[in-house]
């Protein structure tokens, strides 16, 4: 994060160079007394570094807003200095416009570093979100540029975390490795750090294959091996089924969903009706409108995949048969329940919004604050702070690589 003010006098000059160095403390020193816009510019930067991102973010809306009409790159950059901010702290409510806008004056005054930047942060905010498609087109815009070394390594950190999430994981790899050799030339321990727990989360379990009397756990390339196979795979990863090329979404379609995971938990046996509607119902005592209601609720899914595979009623209830001689394949998420994605975003050791978490997941903020609820009561999460300012925390998922857990992850190509 750098914003360098037009003129420079000897002590934001001096501040400017100590930030460089990643010395906060130092630049503080230089320009604690200061309220120019540049000055607090810096100190908003050094705040920011030190983890003091709301004064941060105070300070940098001071800034900007002192820079006068002649000033829109000083002002531009302390934009995306700001925006960087609430991506640490997870704010994800805000409009882009205003970054965009930034991003524009900084291309049009040349200033390519931190339009650049600004493009990394547009890119990183939608892979927050979830929204894959719009973080590679944002990523595209980073090609054939020459990066600082501490930018190059965070955005082949984003680029392996989208390859990640698209099951590509020789180019995962690749971009693995040119972040390290970019981490490396910036001599920058965070980033080195976060590069290795990237490339330690490819040797671990990211998801379980499931079968009569037991599980596997499965790394990232088996997953992706398990899915290029010939098998039916129901992945309850990102909720549909599919085989070769052909992939049916069930994702919003949470009691067909229940009904085909049923299913194949069984194959190549059949499951009476009586557990079908307990998985796809949540209830014990079945009568005949629950009865009634699985017949309609099969007649929907036979005919959804009905390019993959047959339902077939049997005597005491319904078996799932795959087309031509494949076989069934149920492939689980690490940790089961409905709140795993919630947990997977929550940890990245960054604290979240009840807002930032709705809008990543898709859902309401009612629905993630009952969510929510039920995690803290049962000791996996812990709030911060009050009313507008609470924010949510969750210590790491250890054992187990959350990628496959996260909002849109395992999208088709």
């Amino acid at each position: 994060m750098a914003v360098y003010p037009v003129a420079m006098d000897s002590l934001i000059a001096a501040s400017a160079r100590a930030l460089a160095a990643g010395d906060a403390l130092g630049a503080l020193k230089r320009v604690a007394l200061r309220d120019d816009p540049p000055a607090l510019a810096l100190r908003g930067i050094a705040m920011a570094q030190l983890g003091e991102h709301p004064h941060a973010r105070e300070l940098l809306r001071r800034a900007a807003r002192g820079f006068g009409a002649h000033e829109e790159l000083s002002r531009a950059r302390c934009v995306v200095a700001e925006a960087e901010v609430a991506l640490a702290v997870r704010d994800l409510g805000s409009s882009p416009r205003a970054l965009a806008t930034a991003l524009a004056t900084l291309e049009a005054h040349g200033d390519h570093a931190n339009a650049l930047q600004a493009h990394l942060i547009a890119a990183r905010r939608l892979l927050l979100l979830g929204r894959l498609d719009e973080a590679q087109a944002a990523l595209t815009q980073l090609d054939g540029h020459s990066l600082p070394p501490s930018l190059a390594a965070v955005a082949e950190l984003a680029v392996a975390e989208l390859a990640l999430r698209s099951l590509r994981i020789d180019p995962a790899r690749a971009a693995l490795a040119r972040a390290h050799d970019a981490a490396g030339r910036a001599r920058v321990p965070a980033l080195l750090a976060e590069v290795a727990e990237a490339l330690a989360a490819l040797e671990r379990p990211a998801a379980r294959r499931l079968f009569a009397g037991g599980e596997q756990a499965l790394r990232l390339d088996e997953v992706a091996a398990l899915l290029a196979s010939d098998a039916l795979v129901v992945d309850a990863c990102r909720r549909g089924l599919g085989a070769d090329n052909a992939w049916q979404p069930l994702a919003r379609r949470p009691v067909l969903f229940a009904l085909v995971r049923a299913l194949a938990e069984a194959w190549p046996g059949d499951v009476d009706r009586e557990a079908l509607i307990e998985a796809a119902f949540n209830t014990r005592h079945p009568d005949e409108t629950h009865r009634a209601r699985l017949r309609v609720e099969i007649g929907r899914l036979r005919a959804l995949v009905t390019e993959l595979a047959q339902i077939e009623a049997t005597a005491r209830g319904f078996v799932l048969k795959p087309l031509g001689e494949r076989a069934v394949v149920l492939l689980a998420p690490p940790i089961d329940g409905d709140q795993a994605s919630l947990a997977a975003l929550l940890a990245d050791g960054a604290a979240w919004s009840t807002s930032a978490l709705a809008l990543a997941l898709g859902a309401s903020q009612r629905t993630v604050q009952r969510a929510l609820a039920e995690l803290e009561a049962a000791g996996r999460v812990r709030s911060i702070g009050r009313a507008r300012t609470q924010r949510w925390l969750s210590p790491p998922l250890a054992g187990f690589t959350t990628i496959l857990l996260l909002p849109a992850a395992l999208q088709m190509e």
